[in-house]
């Protein structure tokens, strides 16, 4: 890093007072760069431990889960099923289950807009134009009204 030394006010030149800038500005930017990295340093080394935190419950969970599911066959053999159907009804139970959730899945991402309002945005940028007409997401189940068109100011 270089430095400038101090003159005084009246004797600074223009180029001197734009390279003590300069020199600040950088200065500046490093220092943010680093501290940025230190503090993703910190907070991925807390996601790191979180997620192996959450992936050892979610494997209790899913543990959990096989017990409780011979804990019901086996409650509905003492209820005078057979061994084979009080297993194929759990079994069948947990096939309608996922397939709701993979419906309610894929409905929600029927509702994905791609970004169109963002790649729009970053497009009058560039171009340099001004941004009038942005097109709006779709209208998704819920937003009142969502339907009707922008309001404009008159010109």
């Amino acid at each position: 890093m270089t430095h400038i030394p101090p003159a005084e006010p009246q004797e600074e030149s223009l180029g001197a007072l734009v390279a003590a800038a300069s020199d600040h500005i950088s200065t500046l930017v490093r220092a943010e760069i680093e501290l940025a990295k230190a503090e993703l340093r910190f907070d991925a080394k807390r996601v790191g431990v979180a997620a192996g935190l959450f992936g050892a419950a979610a494997f209790m969970a899913h543990l959990c889960l096989i017990l409780a599911s011979f804990a019901i066959a086996y409650g509905l053999v003492a209820a005078g099923l057979w061994i084979w159907l009080a297993f194929l009804i759990v079994t069948v139970f947990y096939l309608v289950v996922a397939g709701l959730l993979i419906f309610v899945g894929i409905r929600r991402l029927k509702g994905l807009t791609g970004m169109r309002r963002t790649l729009h945005s970053l497009k009058t940028i560039k171009s340099g134009a001004e941004a009038d007409a942005v097109p709006a997401a779709p209208v998704t189940a819920g937003q009142v009204g969502g339907h009707r068109d922008p309001v404009r100011p008159s010109q």
